[in-house]
């Protein structure tokens, strides 16, 4: 059954809510900048009840058994696919993606429901020969509690399964805060949710202010665990702002991957590799190839089959036939990008191809290839969040994996050989949370994911994840 997914009020304690005061704000086509909705523009104390509705959730959520939990699960997720092209379009009218890339959102997203669906019932506990002959020691896993989630606008679906899913499979429920630029997909799944049947209080969503809200989420002693994606800044904020009450953080943030062609790697495959890593999502995503290190023996082959493919890039309208290239999300993402590219090119970068917007009034922009790149250029060491490929030259193991791994980030790394005593050496030697060997594209919900330094903390996906939300109980008994 196909539902109205368009919502324009927030969902606290089982009801579609306005805020207190009236106030919303637009959400707006990337696009064009059309008006699509406006939602509530909600604060400190809509997000106190929305903590107060999970916290009178809890204890009748967690005494479910993990079958029933599931069972709501499987529930969201068939509804999750029985709307996927309405929940797709809906992404990439408030966010830009293309649709087919936008269905392929969905369907990760969903991928996730699934499996915590089963997940859920494997939260395992051990039995541990004691040390006395009357003594029996046991370990039990139980949920955390309530948990706040804080999303981000780039990946609007995918983001809030992957925390949601494992969370409600662990017995939690949960408070999420959307992004600004992409609450209305949030509130589609949660308005599926409903549908599915779960219970008033397990799932809540509020939008508005970012300041208020997070701050109820990591002074309220209540809330026992904040999970956020977003960038490194926000990330420390609220790190700080938890230690109040002593919460657990997952924290997936920043990152600034490097992308390593060695000699001895498959020409065509590396490039179509740095191509799916880095013009996936506009170059929108933490996990973007921000830095292509070739090596000195193939540096300009490489450059010549990069610039044929990325030339036929199509950028445009995600709803249009063919294009692979959205707009990206506002004005300051693309006064990002533009300031990277002439910064680059001032030092001495050269350029390639793109390096300019397609059109003046559109948040759109050519696919950018920059050769010749230092490390004294923005590119090298900032995350740029677009679509901009730079390429450095490298000419030693030992020199690219120093280069590589001199960043406060540590996410995602990706390099190519076919030697495989490098493979495992490079695998070994970088210093990221996710190393991919030759392939651009690692995402999947049976793998942990998460980054280490100031790339976050924990672990989303794979049974790791379910961990991220349940307390190690340590039982002793004695006869």
């Amino acid at each position: 059954m196909s539902l109205n997914l368009i919502k324009s009020e927030n969902y606290i304690n089982g009801h579609w809510l306005r805020a207190d005061n009236g106030q919303t704000f637009q959400v707006m086509n990337p696009f064009d900048n059309s008006l699509i909705a406006e939602v509530p523009a909600c604060g400190a104390a809509e997000a106190e009840r929305a903590v107060s509705a999970a916290h009178g959730a809890l204890k009748p959520w967690q005494c479910l058994t993990a079958k029933e939990r599931a069972n709501y699960l499987l529930k969201w997720a068939e509804l999750i696919d029985e709307n996927k092209e309405q929940l797709a379009e809906l992404m990439t009218k408030e966010q830009g993606k293309p649709l087919a890339e936008a269905r392929g959102e969905i369907d990760f997203a969903n991928s996730f429901v699934r499996w915590y669906a089963e997940e859920a019932k494997r939260a395992y506990g051990d039995v541990i020969p004691a040390n006395q002959p009357n003594q029996h020691i046991l370990v039990t896993k139980q949920a955390v509690g309530v948990v706040a989630m804080i999303t981000p606008w780039n990946f609007p679906a995918a983001m809030i399964t992957r925390k949601v899913a494992p969370a409600l499979a662990a017995g939690c429920t949960t408070v999420i805060k959307p992004a600004e630029d992409t609450p209305l997909t949030a509130l589609a799944l949660m308005a599926l949710a409903e549908q599915a049947g779960l219970p008033a209080g397990v799932m809540n969503v509020v939008t508005g202010n970012p300041a208020q809200i997070g701050r109820v989420f990591t002074e309220d002693h209540r809330v026992r665990k904040v999970s956020f994606t977003g960038s490194t800044s926000v990330g420390k904020q609220l790190m700080q702002q938890s230690a109040t009450t002593v919460k657990k953080v997952s924290l997936e943030l920043g990152g600034h991957a490097p992308f390593i062609i060695f000699s001895d790697a498959d020409l065509e495959k590396s490039v179509d590799g740095a191509i799916a890593s880095k013009f996936r999502n506009t170059g929108q995503t933490c996990v973007c190839a921000n830095r292509i290190y070739v090596h000195d023996d193939i540096y300009e082959q490489f450059i010549e089959l990069f610039k044929k493919k990325v030339a036929a890039l199509k950028v445009g309208n995600g709803l249009e036939k063919g294009v692979v290239q959205g707009p990206l999300i506002n004005k300051a993402a693309i006064e990002k990008v533009e300031r990277h590219v002439q910064d680059a090119l001032k030092r001495g970068a050269r350029l390639i191809f793109g390096g300019q917007r397609v059109a003046d009034d559109k948040l759109l922009f050519e696919p950018t290839i920059l050769a010749d790149v230092d490390h004294s250029m923005l590119v090298s060491y900032e995350e740029t969040f677009g679509p901009v490929a730079p390429v450095i030259r490298f000419r030693s193991e030992e020199e690219v994996i120093d280069a590589a791994n001199d960043t406060p980030y540590g996410l995602a790394g990706y390099f190519y050989s076919r030697d495989i005593g490098r493979v495992w050496r490079v695998a070994n030697a970088l210093e990221y949370g996710v190393v991919t060997v030759n392939g651009g594209n690692f995402a999947t919900e049976v793998a942990p994911f998460g980054g280490i330094k100031e790339s976050g903390i924990g672990r989303e996906g794979s049974y790791y994840g379910l961990d991220e939300f349940l307390e190690t109980k340590y039982i002793c008994m004695f006869e």
